[in-house]
């Protein structure tokens, strides 16, 4: 009874859930077969819909309604819950750098290394709870998806009205409609009565949709918008229906877009930009490393020492504080946006909000105020009329059954006319709108006794039942052109993107009735123009967002002239409009080439945001998505970070990455800029914590083939590192200059292995000094005199560690243009303190320490001022050419 035969499977049952691939081909697939079965359902008879289906407008009789349940399943639709604290547990346990340090752990407590497996182990423990604990105060508060519908609904069974739960409805069911009513599953309407159907949910869209029983069978038309069809998560605005079952839970459009958020996340870029840079450190570490054990076991004939001191350099080189420092940057990045109104659920967020390039967002609510206006009352020449604003009054106020959108927004224009008052005017009869004529009319009395017929609908439906227009108050004979001009005002008016409905009205005589007959012959007095009108904030965030290199797109299901207007308004240019039939003609490859051209996609269905995303993505964008609709979910989903608004449907919240508190750009454009804040403070560790392991892995391999000695104890490089990557965990409080958050900042890899590959040799020259210095000055050429070397290289290579960083930090002057915060200042003075007093320690012989001579901290403090003023030159240089 579905309206796809080949998916016979309990609506509960397992689904394979779809992901956005580069190619899209099975998404665009599963577009058009299923545009193609609901097009050919809507174009059925109300007849012929009823057989199809294998039921009548009496409905179903119990026992088959029971057999389909048992063979459809539930009228439900279901998403996958959030992992617990097990699994953010396993995902901080889970990362390639730390399985590394615990199998170097292993490695050391399996050969007798105690010290080496405790430090190892602490590192460990210190990065992993860190992460933790940063991630679960992050996704406690993520919204859960509940139970999407607790209601019951009217359905016909036995030939009589009953109400079952909505989880009972079946294919082949046939509802009853009112207004106000929840659209219980997909329907085919069979029979509909005035019936308006407010469809923002799944389009956007913030006017509602006229729907009736006969057959649409237009081409080029989505699903959503064919009149004979209703979906589930809409609702009655007004009017009442009679509708035949077509799909229930899963197998609704609803339900597949809830299927399409079920399974894994895609990856973001930057869980991919970790992973690549990971994947780099670790290639480096299993080249190097067995060079240094090689060397060393061939050059000293100690295996054993060798091996030891092969494992602490692996650990010394290993970023292992790269999770860490991530979590707590982002977690701080996140405590910030919270006091901008953006509350972030996945911590991962934090730097695609920063590292995005395109956002693609729906406009209503948006750039849009969300609620419907009358921005114009004119007459048919175009001028401000106050009379058709009277009398567009008049049918509101007077008119019976539950008032639309739009005459809501007239009603709102209350007091501004003396013929609005109520009390000047009683009425005197009705003639309800149809779909037929597109037309409602009242008949009104005067306080003088005449009456007056005034009509209200579409405006072609009007015009051809109008003889006279009005001007200047005077009612005048259509001429023979006549016609032709009031049409174009109208057509002038509908090409700006507003909803036009046409005023119109005559004078009747007094009787007991009247009838559709009295609706010819009327004067036609102009025209209304309903908009969503632009936020305030919607032009300036625009411009704010494009000047700090973020595209926007518009992506909506509303029309395309409606969209159009709004965004001239808000001064975004749209380019070539694309449409969601104009997609589905297109392979990925076009699609592409298209939105390089436009920033409007309008008409579009969930799955084809969807594909858009992915095709922006595939295209090396970074792609955001801002959407608070059950259709908006997929492309919330693909997208690198999907925003919703605190007042969003549950759907789309839990398919979110970031909730915004306030449905505003201007919101948004913070939450950018706190996001590059964020990710430029990720990118100094790794800057500075990558060149500095690849300048530490020189100095071993040159010391380890030149020395007849190790340049320094296992212990001592696991206690440099210990203090080193502590110096490092104030970085995330770090200030950032203007200029790093101006732009949109990805993780472009190959920038980040150039400056390992120049600036990192940087500090093994200044290392080889220091290995000069401690050979020729100081003596230290012999295992004798190792302690010496060892304590030397030590206290330089950490100082020198903990200083570049304040140049790497920053592009400006360091110290003098550019201030580290004041944390950051504290840490690095803190570990400089510590590793000058540890050679005079109680430590020092456990460590393997002897006391330094005078003279060499007077040398140290020429090499670390050389080592800076070099390093900065050549970042300086290399910057100014954009090699790094």
């Amino acid at each position: 009874m579905a309206i796809f035969p080949h998916a016979r499977r309990p609506v509960g049952g397992p689904r394979p859930a779809r992901r956005v691939t580069a190619s899209g081909r099975a998404i665009r697939a599963l577009e058009t077969r299923e545009s193609q079965a609901l097009a050919e359902v809507a174009s059925l008879t109300p007849a012929a819909a009823l057989a199809r289906f294998g039921t009548a407008r009496s409905g179903l009789t119990a026992a088959e309604a029971a057999s389909r349940l048992a063979q459809h399943g539930h009228n439900e639709v279901y998403v996958r819950s959030r992992d617990g604290w097990g699994w953010a547990l396993l995902r901080a346990l889970g990362n390639p750098l730390v399985l590394l340090l615990v199998l170097l752990a292993a490695v050391a407590l399996a050969t007798g290394d105690v010290r080496a497996a405790v430090v190892i182990g602490a590192m460990v423990v210190l990065g992993v709870i860190l992460r933790f604990l940063q991630e679960s105060r992050a996704t406690a508060a993520a919204a859960r998806l509940r139970a999407m519908i607790r209601v019951t609904t009217t359905v016909v069974r036995d030939a009589r009205d009953v109400q079952v739960p909505l989880r009972d409805v079946v294919p082949g069911d046939v509802v009853r409609l009112a207004a106000g009513a929840m659209v219980p599953a997909d329907l085919r309407l069979i029979e509909a009565k005035d019936l308006y159907v407010n469809q923002s949910p799944l389009t956007g869209e913030s006017l509602p949709s006229e729907k009736s029983e006969e057959g649409d069978a237009r081409g080029g038309v989505v699903a959503h918008e064919r009149r004979s069809l209703c979906f589930l998560g809409t609702s009655v605005q007004s009017g009442s229906a009679l509708g035949v079952v077509i799909a229930t839970g899963r197998e609704t459009a609803f339900g597949k877009v809830v299927t399409s958020v079920a399974g894994p996340e895609p990856p973001t870029a930057f869980d991919v930009g970790v992973d690549r840079f990971t994947w780099v450190m670790i290639r480096l570490l299993l080249v190097m490393v067995p060079l240094v054990f090689v060397i060393n076991g061939v050059t000293k004939h100690d295996w054993r020492e060798a091996f030891f001191f092969a494992l602490a350099v692996a650990v010394g080189l290993t970023p292992e504080m790269l999770p860490a420092i991530i979590s707590v940057s982002l977690s701080r990045g996140a405590m910030a946006m919270s006091r901008h109104k953006v509350i972030v659920k996945h911590l991962d967020a934090m730097q695609n909000f920063g590292a995005m390039d395109v956002l693609c967002t729906d406009k209503t609510g948006t750039l849009t105020m969300d609620r419907v206006v009358l921005e114009r009352h004119c007459d048919v020449d175009g001028m401000e009329s106050e009379r058709v604003l009277a009398h567009a009054y008049l049918i509101a106020e007077f008119q019976t059954g539950l008032r639309n959108v739009l005459d809501e927004a007239i009603l709102a224009h209350r007091g501004q006319h003396p013929d609005m008052a109520p009390d000047e005017w009683r009425k005197v009869d009705e003639i309800p709108f149809d779909f037929t004529r597109r037309v409602m009319s009242v008949v009104v009395e005067g306080r003088d006794g005449g009456r007056r017929l005034v009509a209200k609908g579409a405006p072609e439906a009007m015009l051809a039942r109008c003889t006279h227009v009005e001007r200047g108050g005077v009612a005048v004979p259509i001429a023979p052109d006549g016609e032709a001009v009031a049409r174009a005002q109208y057509d002038a008016l509908s090409n700006d993107g507003f909803r036009v409905l046409a005023v119109a009205a005559r004078d009747v005589d007094v009787r007991a009735e009247y009838t559709r007959d009295d609706e010819q012959g009327l004067t036609l007095i102009g025209y209304t123009g309903f908009l969503d009108p632009p936020k305030e904030s919607a032009a300036p965030a625009i411009a704010a967002l494009q000047a700090s290199g973020v595209t926007v797109k518009i992506l909506t299901g509303d029309n395309a002239l409606v969209s159009r207007t709004v965004c001239a308004n808000v001064g975004l240019a749209t380019g070539d409009i694309l449409t969601g039939p104009d997609i589905e003609a297109m392979d990925d490859v076009q699609l592409g080439r298209a939105l390089q051209r436009s920033q409007l996609c309008a008409r579009l269905a969930p799955l084809q945001k969807e594909r858009i995303i992915g095709v922006l993505k595939g295209a090396g964008h970074t792609v955001g998505f801002l959407g608070d609709g059950i259709n908006d979910a997929p492309a919330l989903r693909a997208a690198d970070v999907g925003i919703s608004v605190d007042d969003a449907v549950d759907i789309a919240k839990e398919s979110a990455d970031i909730i915004l508190l306030e449905k505003s750009l201007l919101v948004l454009h913070e939450g950018v800029r706190e996001g590059r804040r964020t990710f430029s403070n990720i990118l100094k560790y790794v800057r500075m914590g990558a060149s500095s392991n690849f300048g530490n892995m020189l100095s071993v391999l040159g010391a380890s083939a030149l020395l007849p000695f190790v340049p320094m104890a296992p212990i001592q490089i696991l206690t440099n590192n210990l203090l080193y990557d502590f110096s490092q965990v104030t970085i995330p409080s770090d200030n950032v200059d203007p200029e790093e958050v101006a732009r949109p900042t990805p993780w472009a890899i190959d920038r980040i292995t150039r400056f390992i590959l120049l600036v990192g040799p940087i500090s093994s020259l200044f290392d080889y000094i220091t290995y000069a210095v401690m050979w020729f000055v100081f003596g230290a050429r012999t295992p004798a005199h190792a302690a010496l070397f060892q304590t030397g290289w030590f206290v330089e290579s950490l100082m020198s560690q903990t200083l570049i960083i304040h140049v790497i930090r920053t592009n400006r002057l360091p110290f003098v243009r550019s201030r580290a915060s004041q944390p950051l200042l504290l840490t690095t003075l803190l570990v400089m303190a510590i590793g000058a007093w540890l050679p005079y320690s109680p430590f020092a012989a456990a460590l393997g320490f002897v006391p330094l001579p005078p003279r060499f901290w007077g040398i140290l403090a020429l090499i670390l001022l050389a080592y800076l003023s070099v390093a900065w030159g050549i970042k300086r240089a290399l910057h100014a050419r954009g090699v790094v």
